[in-house]
C-alpha cells in the first residue's frame, strides 16, 4: 500500500519519538502523532518505561478531547491487552479517533490484534508504513519475541594477531580510551552485561556503564556471572552500583532462558574466551562486535577458544554491518549468518 501524503514524514516523526524512550526497557519503544485532517499537529507521545503510560495513551492524555476526528500515527501496532496499562486500542477508539496508521505489526500475540479490533469497530486502519524502520529500532525486542531469547552481542577486544591478553595474562588496555568509553555506552543500551567467573575472578570487574570520569550513567544493565565456582563478597561486581545475578550454571541456554523470563532482550557478553566460545559453539550469538587494536603480540590468550572447527569450510561467517575507526582502534560489527 503507497503511503498518502506526509504519512512518512509523520511517521518518521513518531519513530523519532520512540527512540527517546529506554532501550533497555522490557517494552518496545513506541511514540505516536495524533494529527487532524488538514495536518495540524494535536498531541505526540512516546513510551518512558515499564510501568508509565503507553505512547497513544500519552499522547491522548495531552490531547484531551481535541483527539477526537483525528488519525494516529503509531510504530506499533496498537495493543490489545490488559498489562499494567489498560489496552491502547480501546484507549483510542473511546477518544474518537478516526484514523490508525501504524508501522510495525506487533508481534507478541498475547498483545496483537489491536489493528482488527479497530477496524471492526469501524476504524480506518493503515499498516506497514515504514515497518523495517520501526522494526530495526526494537530489533532485539522483536528477536525474543519472535525466537524466545535475548538477543546476544558478543564484545571482544584484541590485537591484530587475535589475542585477549598477552603470555602473562595482562590484558589492560589492549584498546585506548576512546574504544573504552564505547563499550561503557554500548553496555548502557543493553538489558544485561553477561561474563562468567573466570573473568569475575581475574579481572574483577565492575561491569558498570561509567562515563569518561568514572562516574556511572543513568542506565546500568544486570550484571550476570555464570559458572558454579563462588565469588568474593568484596567482588566489585557484587557491589550496589547495579543489580547482579550469578548463575550457578555453565549452559548458555539456562542463562539466556533465565534472562528472557526477566524480560531481557539484549544481553551483552563479555566473557572470556571460554564463555564465548560455549555461547559460539550452541549458535547463541547474533551479532559480534570486535574491537581491534593495531597491536601484536605473537603469544597469548586467543579471543576464543576451541570451536570444534576444523577446516576453513566449517568455519562461521559473520556479516559486517559496520566498521568505524574509534580513537586509534577499529570496530568491526557483524552478525551472524545463520542464528537460532
Amino acid at each position: 500500500m503507497g503511503e498518502q501524503p506526509g504519512t512518512g514524514t509523520l511517521m518518521r516523526r513518531a519513530l523519532a519519538l520512540a527512540a527517546r524512550g529506554p532501550e533497555a526497557d522490557p517494552n518496545p519503544r513506541v511514540g505516536c502523532v495524533l494529527v487532524t485532517d488538514d495536518g495540524e499537529v494535536v498531541a505526540e507521545g512516546w513510551h518512558r518505561g515499564a510501568g508509565t503510560p503507553h505512547a497513544e495513551a500519552a499522547a491522548l492524555a495531552a490531547a484531551g478531547e481535541r483527539a477526537a476526528g483525528t488519525t494516529a500515527y503509531v510504530t506499533l501496532e496498537p495493543c490489545n491487552h490488559t498489562g499494567r496499562t489498560p489496552p491502547c486500542a480501546q484507549a483510542l477508539y473511546a477518544a474518537g479517533v478516526r484514523r490508525v496508521v501504524h508501522a510495525q505489526s506487533d508481534p507478541n500475540p498475547v498483545a496483537a490484534g489491536g489493528a482488527d479490533w479497530l477496524r471492526e469497530r469501524g476504524v480506518e486502519v493503515v499498516g506497514g508504513v515504514l515497518a523495517q524502520e520501526a522494526e530495526a529500532l526494537n530489533r532485539t525486542w522483536t528477536h525474543l519475541v519472535r525466537t524466545g531469547r535475548p538477543w546476544v552481542t558478543w564484545k571482544l577486544a584484541t590485537t591484530l594477531d587475535g589475542r585477549s591478553a598477552a603470555a602473562d595474562g595482562t590484558s589492560q588496555w589492549i584498546t585506548g580510551p576512546a574504544a573504552r568509553a564505547d563499550v561503557h555506552e554500548q553496555r548502557a543500551r543493553c538489558g544485561a552485561v553477561l561474563v562468567g567467573t573466570g573473568t569475575a575472578l581475574t579481572d574483577d570487574p565492575h561491569l558498570t556503564a561509567r562515563h569518561p570520569d568514572g562516574t556511572l550513567m543513568d542506565a546500568q544493565p544486570l550484571r550476570v556471572v555464570m559458572g558454579e565456582r563462588d565469588l568474593p563478597p568484596q567482588a566489585r561486581v557484587l557491589d550496589d552500583a547495579a543489580p547482579t545475578w550469578h548463575l550457578r550454571t555453565r549452559s548458555p541456554k539456562e542463562v539466556l532462558e533465565a534472562l528472557a523470563s526477566a524480560g531481557v532482550h539484549h544481553v551483552w557478553l563479555e566473557g572470556g574466551p571460554t564463555v564465548a566460545a560455549a555461547f559460539m559453539y550452541d549458535r547463541l550469538v547474533d551479532e559480534v562486535v570486535a574491537y581491534v587494536a593495531p597491536v601484536l603480540l605473537g603469544r597469548g590468550r586467543p579471543s576464543v577458544s576451541d570451536l570444534g572447527i576444523t577446516t576453513i569450510d566449517e568455519a562461521l561467517r559473520l556479516d559486517p554491518t559496520d566498521i568505524t575507526l574509534i580513537g586509534t582502534d577499529v570496530r568491526i560489527t557483524a552478525c551472524l549468518k545463520e542464528t537460532r
